[in-house]
């Protein structure tokens, strides 16, 4: 036998020993995939007649809230209890429900608490869905690959959640993109969503591409080539199943500009896809007046004043309350030669605690107040009734917030709206919706860094009574778009392809 032949032989054996290898794998495949498409099915078709079941008993259609922390007081909430309140006007045949994690609470004190932080009542009282598995999507479970972690944390909380309660129509009003294809495929639901924050944004992407160190990329990280390259492959992953998961969303709501043109780029889908201003409480702030600062023009009036920097903000650690603490510290030094001195500006820090980790935070932040020796001039107001908070904002002089590329900034509206002259970040929502130009007039400071916002505070302090005024009533004036009347029509509109299709479950609007 020539060498040619044996050769011929041989790769002939190996494409043999390889099929019989690659057959069975095929095989298993196909049965795999198979039982997989059987057991969608037949979970689909179990959830579908748990709907008809509840269908028989109650008539109404159900529209579900995805709403984990609906007990929390940030401004997730507020734009949760705003959407019902809309909803429940406009159509009072439905029944609605909210997914919470809240434990070791009722429903009633829920809603109590709506009231008393936001000052928003419910036309009538909504059902809710007690999970017992939130601890899924809380980020200290997952130290390492947080983002993946609490995303497929949520795909089984979506599970429990669509377990309990089978809704015909589904909105995640949270941005856990991820349950969006469980309620859509397996729930036989329509689904939509409110979308505060993206999950991953290219803002994200730049962050680590350029070894930049953030509260999102650690510093190992961003002084280590390798491990930066590993995190943008891992993020541009799962950037990719995050717009996968967004897609199936048939109404897409966000709430700024900033999220719009991260969304459109992940999800991409514009036609369904529209801005829709989450709602600013502005009318309990414009009914209080703008006082004159000058105190009917008495000399030296103003050298006397303790103004008050007050910060609204959960604490969170994309917040950023360090860099407020660290900003003021600097300003209290300029002022040091100054009338009044220190004693004439205190930094006030209003916000909600959601859980141990955001008490342990404000912990950590009244240390570091005292490690910078300013303490004596840092108030900490936490989980404050709305009312306080109103006396908060409309007494004070200076509207802080610090956090880098926030989605919009209800917290920003509410400073403008009470009357305060606000110094906001750079970037995000208050960039470029909120802190721009009204009728060719300034309505407000940005800064990115600690000297930007000591700059910036002092030269707010330096103003007269007289340009604050201006800027104040200037920012008043542009913050109307931003009402809970612009968003109730904004959301209708917006949610109503969507309502349309209870119209087949009996009820006509």
């Amino acid at each position: 036998m020539s060498g040619h032949d044996h050769l011929t032989l041989c790769l002939c054996d190996l494409i043999r020993l390889l099929w019989s290898l690659v057959l069975p794998c095929v095989y298993l495949c196909v049965v795999l995939t198979s039982g997989l498409f059987l057991l969608i099915l037949g979970v689909r078709a179990w959830l579908q007649m748990n709907r008809k079941a509840r269908r028989a008993r109650d008539p109404a259609p159900a529209v579900a809230f995805f709403h984990p922390y609906c007990n929390a007081g940030g401004g997730g909430e507020r734009v949760l209890w705003c959407a019902l309140r809309a909803l429940q006007n406009r159509y009072p045949d439905v029944q609605f429900v909210v997914y919470t994690g809240d434990q070791g609470v009722t429903g009633e004190q829920i809603l109590a608490g709506a009231r008393r932080r936001f000052n928003i009542a419910l036309p009538r009282p909504v059902q809710f869905v007690f999970l017992r598995h939130r601890q899924l999507v809380e980020a200290s479970l997952y130290p390492h690959f947080t983002l993946l972690g609490q995303s497929v944390g949520s795909i089984f909380l979506g599970w429990e959640a669509l377990y309990e309660f089978t809704p015909d129509l589904y909105i995640d009003s949270m941005g856990y993109a991820f349950t969006l294809p469980i309620f859509r495929y397996l729930g036989g639901c329509r689904v939509g969503s409110y979308v505060h924050y993206p999950t991953i944004s290219t803002d994200m992407l730049s962050v680590v591409r350029e070894r930049n160190p953030r509260f999102n990329n650690a510093d190992y990280i961003s002084s280590n080539p390798l491990l930066s390259a590993i995190k943008v492959i891992y993020y541009c992953a799962f950037a990719l199943l995050y717009g996968l998961a967004g897609s199936c969303s048939d109404v897409v709501m966000v709430n700024s500009t900033w999220t719009l043109g991260h969304i459109l780029a992940l999800w991409r889908a514009p036609n369904r896809t529209s801005v829709v201003y989450p709602p600013c409480d502005v009318q309990s702030f414009l009914g209080a007046p703008l006082e004159d600062e000058q105190e009917d023009g008495k000399e030296g009036a103003e050298d006397r004043k303790c103004h008050s920097v007050v910060s609204v903000g959960q604490f969170r650690p994309e917040k950023d309350h360090r860099l407020q603490i660290r900003a003021f510290r600097k300003l209290l030094e300029r002022r040091a030669g100054k009338p009044g001195g220190r004693e004439a500006v205190k930094l006030v820090l209003v916000g909600g605690c959601r859980n141990q980790d955001d008490e342990e935070r404000v912990l950590m932040l009244r240390g570091l107040c005292q490690e910078l020796g300013v303490a004596d001039r840092v108030d900490f107001k936490l989980n404050i009734p709305f009312e306080d908070l109103k006396k908060e904002l409309t007494e004070a002089t200076v509207g802080l917030h610090t956090m880098w590329n926030e989605h919009f900034g209800i917290g920003v509206v509410e400073c403008m709206a009470a009357g305060t002259v606000i110094l906001a970040h750079k970037s995000g929502g208050p960039k470029l919706d909120i802190v721009v130009p009204y009728e060719g007039g300034q309505t407000g400071f940005l800064a990115d860094d600690e000297d930007g916002y000591a700059d910036a505070m002092e030269r707010i302090l330096s103003l007269t009574a007289a340009e604050r005024m201006e800027i104040r009533r200037r920012a008043r004036q542009s913050v109307a778009r931003f009402s809970d009347q612009e968003f109730q029509a904004s959301f209708l509109a917006a949610m109503e392809p969507l309502m349309g299709t209870l119209e087949r479950f009996g009820c006509w609007y």
